[in-house]
């Protein structure tokens, strides 16, 4: 299957481009059960994945009893970090789908995040993706509303002189697929196998035009 043809190409970066997912939310779950509010790694997954923990605040206050303070937040911050640095590895596939799209589009890539920029440039950097987006890194935390609003996607197509009309946005959870659908993209989704069956059917349902689940289908996807 052959998409439409895209003058620029959008990606998220956690889960589509490194599996940092597992390690974020690991020590999500565990400073949550710290604090008071103990979850199991999938119900931390289902309720925190693609979103920001400072977006979270009303509902995190309310299951531990205590204020999200920004002490809290740093530290979550410096664990989270330090098991990136650690354990971080890319997508698999992604590195080599990310260098011949960005060879097919003349480099008209942006990589557009909900997370905040030090982790996005710590992780991109990591895993060897640095040299095919920088200079077009967008962090929700910058705009005036994170995804699921459509804020970092419009910067990021706007810096790119781009319509986001004429954008495909690579995907993996409701959140980012709702936010690349109110930009005005198309929308891909990216649900490896081991997500199991119900969750393409979450990204198709939400707006994306196709699921696919092996990165190195995706350069063939956007033509």
């Amino acid at each position: 299957m052959t998409l439409l043809k895209f003058d620029a190409v959008l990606f998220d970066c956690d889960g589509v481009l490194v599996d940092s997912e597992p390690i974020t939310n690991g020590v999500l779950r565990d400073m949550l059960e710290e604090s008071g509010w103990k979850l199991s790694s999938a119900e931390c997954m289902r309720i925190f994945i693609g979103k920001a923990v400072k977006d979270e605040r009303a509902q995190i206050e309310a299951n531990t009893g205590r204020p999200l303070t920004e002490d809290w937040m740093l530290r979550f911050r410096e664990r989270r970090n330090e098991g990136l640095v650690r354990d971080l590895k890319a997508i698999r596939g992604a590195v080599d789908a990310v260098a011949k799209i960005h060879a097919l589009h003349q480099g008209r890539i942006a990589c557009a995040s909900g997370a905040d920029r030090f982790k996005v440039e710590l992780q991109l950097q990591k895993c060897g993706l640095m040299p095919y987006f920088k200079g077009n890194i967008f962090s929700g935390h910058e705009q005036p509303r994170s995804k699921p609003a459509p804020d970092v996607y419009l910067a990021a197509a706007a810096a790119l002189g781009v319509d986001p009309k004429r954008c495909a946005v690579v995907e993996d959870t409701v959140t980012g697929v709702t936010a690349g659908v109110a930009a005005g993209a198309t929308v891909i989704g990216y649900s490896p196998p081991e997500l199991g069956h119900d969750a393409p059917k979450a990204l198709l349902a939400t707006g994306a035009v196709h699921v696919f689940t092996d990165m190195a289908d995706l350069p063939a996807l956007l033509g």
